[in-house]
């Protein structure tokens, strides 16, 4: 009888190359065989991920193959579904491709579908699994009460078993015996799940003394007994009760994507829309205008992301202890950026998802911009754009978690662990495909929710249903849609391509001028370079924004600025040669005033320092050449002061030949052991995570195909072989002499035949290789092994011999 594996086997390279491309977890890593792919594909983890990835029908059509009798045929089939047989034969190709069913003709369900699916279409066990479990005399008791009489001859349990069958094939007279009130019982079961809990199921009840509904159902196996407090409604009695259909509504297209309500139109609006193109929507706005809105978003979230990172890169917040951003340090964002605190999330959730934005330390650390950051800097607006947008579709943080409570009630803020959603990316890349999918007006998030629950039913839930608002939310304030429609660059970016070209045909041109007014203010009249960007905000404060963004220049910026390093003249001349206008003389005399005072006075940091009563030895340690790597200077005649910790500073003392001894912040002595010692923390770490729904290399899958049709040989050729020598173990692999082991190698080199080898590994497990012999040198054996997908070498004295592969055989 033909097997799973031996399906597999007989699939062609294509139709592998389609499974392990469909549940890319197979080839990691590659197995040895197709008899091991197929143990993998039927393991519960395997099986659970690629349950996920079907949609509504088509993971009915499974749990209709596990309930209707096997093999399936494609009538009955359609008949369960109530599909045509094209609908039904296009969802079994699509099992079939995932593994989950095999066979040519009539479809089987896979090993570990039936475990993974306790409960297919809603259904419990058939009558005779259901009351497999009862005792002899229980069931003596039950058919006695439903046939009036006792069974006669000798109690047999499956022959008692078939009786009950026999009986619940039409439980409808049964039922109405119960009473209504335990048919409402029954139709509560009827749709699954077929499982209910009560009191005391497994006490014996007869139909003459049954009292409540509950009682009355399992005097007469109308609900089966599983445990004390479990009850279940067989197959049959189910299948009566729902009119003998297996799914109440299941359809093999996906429900339509419906727009949200549009408020009742004028009478200009209805001659408006009387006067619009035929085949367009009257509700879905233009592709140019929603392109330049999303463009307009997409050139405001870049900027912003850049303002709040220059912020951070002079007064960083700091990392709370449980990690994260802190409330305040969040609001001040959203204050600074004139934004909502969801968007100020948003965006710092992005930078730090783009690779911009880290912490400095595991304790006190701060939040800082990263280099990675002014390499990001360096590139257009449309190159910054699409790294933000590929950074927020990759992320598993969920930006709208910020400001909410976790299950034990705490605060997740931003940039913590606590924002982690393994799902979010799936959910992201699925609703923006959804969306793009819309041709009419945008559709609402109920929509895309209810077409998600189609397309993946086994992930549904409120935390999808949230992260579904969430991702049309943000897709529109990164610019990703306009109006609620995805816009062209948007789907290169979905589609892996580059969406730069389209993008920036939209963005405003930066400007390189602006406008010095004599009331100390400066007009931008469009978006700045990014030089003249961060000079202007190094020097001035934004007053306003707009359609044009206005600065002034007040003696605090202007301090600012030469506390970065910048002179008075500096400034000067930055402002002359990006001014429209002739600089005004307010203006000068400001910036000449602050920078006269600047630097009067001088405050610094010191890390240790040298003292002593003797100024005559402070001017012997200056003097020695050897203390120029010490980095002193002078503060008094009797103290230098060094930028070295004080340790090194007490080392490089006493390399020089003096005793120093080190100084208390009281003026005492510290007295230290000489054996004491103290380790560097070692560098965190950062955790990588692995998406579920991450997509195999076609390459890879190829080189995956041809590894397992090589492994598959070897298994085959070890078998074939072992019928040949009866001494040998049935799969051993070839055993022969050392001399003749290298002979044939060498002349396998010379001739281009494969080898089969055994080979023993550093543990002295014995495996099967099929190799194509490259060189035979220095007591290795470099070649292509088949079995690896990749070229190798093997130590000649751990192969335990060799066999040629047969080169007439078609199939190795």
């Amino acid at each position: 009888m033909e097997t799973y594996a031996d399906w597999l086997r007989a699939r062609s390279d294509d139709d592998l190359r389609a499974l392990l491309s469909a549940r890319p977890e197979l080839v990691a890593p590659v197995p040895a065989d197709l008899t091991a792919l197929a143990a993998r594909a039927a393991t519960p983890a395997a099986i659970s991920r690629a349950l996920d990835r079907l949609d509504r029908f088509a993971l009915a059509v499974l749990e209709a193959l596990l309930v209707l009798p096997a093999p399936a045929q494609p009538k009955a089939l359609s008949a369960a579904m109530d599909a045509t047989s094209e609908e039904t034969e296009a969802a079994v190709e699509r099992l079939r491709r995932y593994g989950l069913a095999w066979g040519n003709g009539a479809a089987n369900p896979a090993p570990g579908v039936r475990q993974a699916l306790s409960h297919p279409a809603g259904l419990g066990p058939s009558v005779q699994e259901a009351f497999a479990g009862y005792p002899l005399d229980r069931l003596t008791t039950l058919i006695t009460d439903l046939d009036g009489e006792e069974p006669r001859g000798f109690a047999d349990s499956a022959r008692l078993l078939q009786r009950l069958a026999t009986i619940l094939a039409d439980p409808e007279p049964l039922i109405a015996d119960a009473g209504p009130e335990a048919r409402a019982a029954l139709e509560q079961l009827a749709w699954g799940p077929p499982v209910g809990r009560v009191n005391d199921a497994r006490r014996p009840v007869r139909v003459k003394t049954a009292e409540t509904p509950i009682e009355r159902l399992l005097a007469r196996g109308l609900l089966a007994a599983e445990d004390d407090r479990t009850v279940t409604l067989p197959r049959e009695v189910a299948l009566h009760l729902r009119g003998g259909s297996l799914f109440r509504d299941v359809s093999p297209q996906p429900p339509p994507l419906t727009a949200a309500a549009q408020p009742a139109a004028t009478p200009r609006a209805t001659a408006t829309s009387a006067t619009a193109r035929p085949g367009k929507s009257a509700g879905r706005r233009p592709e140019d205008l929603a392109v330049r809105a999303a463009a307009g978003e997409a050139f405001t979230a870049v900027r912003q992301i850049e303002e709040l990172l220059e912020r951070w890169g002079v007064e960083p917040p700091a990392v709370l202890r449980s990690g994260g951003l802190a409330v305040r340090d969040l609001r001040a964002a959203a204050t600074l950026l004139d934004v909502e605190e969801w968007r100020a999330a948003l965006l710092v959730e992005v930078a730090y998802a783009t690779g911009l934005l880290t912490r400095s330390g595991d304790l006190d650390g701060e939040w800082l911009p990263t280099p990675a950051y002014d390499l990001w800097l360096m590139r257009d607006i449309a190159g910054r754009w699409t790294e933000l947008a590929r950074g927020w579709l990759r992320t598993d943080r969920a930006a709208g978690l910020a400001g909410e409570r976790d299950d034990r009630d705490r605060l997740i803020n931003a940039l913590s662990e606590g924002m982690v959603r393994g799902g979010a990316p799936a959910v992201r890349r699925t609703t923006l495909e959804v969306l793009a999918e819309a041709t009419a007006e945008a559709p609402t998030a109920a929509a895309i929710s209810t077409r998600l629950t189609w397309l993946q039913p086994r992930r549904s839930g409120p935390l999808r249903d949230r992260l579904v608002g969430w991702t049309l939310r943000e897709a529109a304030a990164l610019g990703l849609t306009g109006f609620g429609q995805v816009v062209p660059y948007t789907r290169d970016l979905l589609d892996g391509g580059d969406p730069e070209p389209r993008l920036e045909k939209y963005l405003p041109t930066p400007v390189e001028q602006i406008l010095i007014q004599a009331d100390l203010t400066a007009v931008a009249p469009g978006p700045l370079v990014t030089e003249l960007a961060r000079e202007l905000a190094l020097c001035a404060d934004v007053e306003s924004t707009g359609g044009a963004t206005v600065y002034r220049f007040t003696p605090e910026s202007v301090r600012r600025a030469l506390d970065a390093g910048r002179t008075g003249a500096d400034l000067v001349d930055f402002l002359t040669r990006h001014s429209a206008t002739p600089l005004p003389q307010p203006l000068t005399y400001l910036i000449d005033d602050v920078a006269r005072r600047h630097g009067h006075l001088r405050v610094g940091s010191l890390t240790s320092y040298v003292r002593t009563d003797a100024p005559a030895t402070l001017d012997e340690i200056l003097a020695d050449r050897r203390s120029g790597t010490l980095r002193l200077f002078r503060l008094a005649p009797t103290v230098l002061a060094s930028a070295l910790p004080r340790q090194e500073l007490l080392d490089g003392l006493r390399a020089m030949g003096l005793a120093p001894v080190a100084e208390a912040s009281g003026g005492g002595v510290i007295v230290t052991r000489p054996d004491a010692h103290r380790a560097e923390p070692l560098p965190s770490t950062e955790i990588v995570r692995i998406r579920p729904d991450a997509t195999a290399d076609t390459a890879m899958i190829s080189a995956a195909v041809r590894a397992l049709r090589a492994g598959d040989e070897a298994t085959r050729h070890g078998a074939e072989q072992a019928r040949l020598r009866a001494e040998t173990p049935a799969g051993d692999p070839p055993r022969s002499p050392a001399m003749a082991t290298i002979e044939q190698l060498r002349d396998a080199v010379e001739r281009g035949a494969r080898m089969w080898i055994g080979y023993l590994d550093q543990q002295g497990q014995a495996s099967s290789r099929i190799v194509e012999p490259v060189r035979v040198e220095g007591g290795f054996l470099t070649g292509y092994d088949a079995t690896r997908a990749a070229v190798q070498r093997f130590a000649l004295h751990r192969i335990t011999g060799v066999a040629e592969v047969d080169p007439a055989d078609p199939n190795k």
